[in-house]
């Protein structure tokens, strides 16, 4: 599958992933609504914890803090029944262009934390989403789509559909 599909070739509904390389890992999907509200949904606090964990997963927010703007952190802190202890995920933005474009670092992975890029692109009042998880190697690579972190991608965009049906 080509990972550099155009807005008109990802129907609403369909996420599709793609490793582009031994390094990296592109997700694609179509929302209907408008970039700015889909931004939102990636940059207020409580509505990242509405659509963020795959619900099947059985995770739970404990805390969300996201201050999302160039050389802002994050820290989103988890919980499981399985957990011994919480879990956070951490980093910092490199780059937010409001309504268009978030970078941002996961540090949590240590050495082996992808950076990640999400795009907005609007069209006819829909937005193609683009996110882009580049890692340090491809063992690191490898680890996380063997531990099933990118394959969640699907159920947490069609939360986050149904979220942005509600704003």
């Amino acid at each position: 599958m080509d990972a550099l599909r155009k807005s008109e070739t990802v129907p609403k509904g369909e996420t599709t992933t793609d490793r582009r390389s031994d390094r990296e890992v592109v997700v694609t999907r179509t929302f209907n609504g408008p970039a700015r509200i889909v931004f939102d949904a990636w940059t207020r606090p409580e509505l990242i914890m509405k659509w963020w964990t795959p619900a099947s997963f059985g995770i739970t927010f404990i805390s969300c803090e996201a201050d999302v703007r160039t050389g802002g952190t994050y820290r989103f802190v988890m919980g499981h029944p399985s957990f011994d202890q919480p879990m956070a995920f951490h980093g910092r933005y490199i780059e937010v262009v409001p309504n268009e474009k978030i970078v941002w670092t996961n540090e949590e992975g240590g050495e082996n934390g992808s950076v990640s890029t999400v795009t907005f692109e609007e069209k006819d009042g829909k937005t193609l989403l683009v996110l882009t998880d580049v890692y340090p190697s491809k063992e690191a690579l490898d680890e996380a789509m063997a531990s099933g972190g990118i394959g969640g991608f699907p159920e947490q965009f069609n939360q986050l559909d149904a979220l942005l049906a509600g704003l």
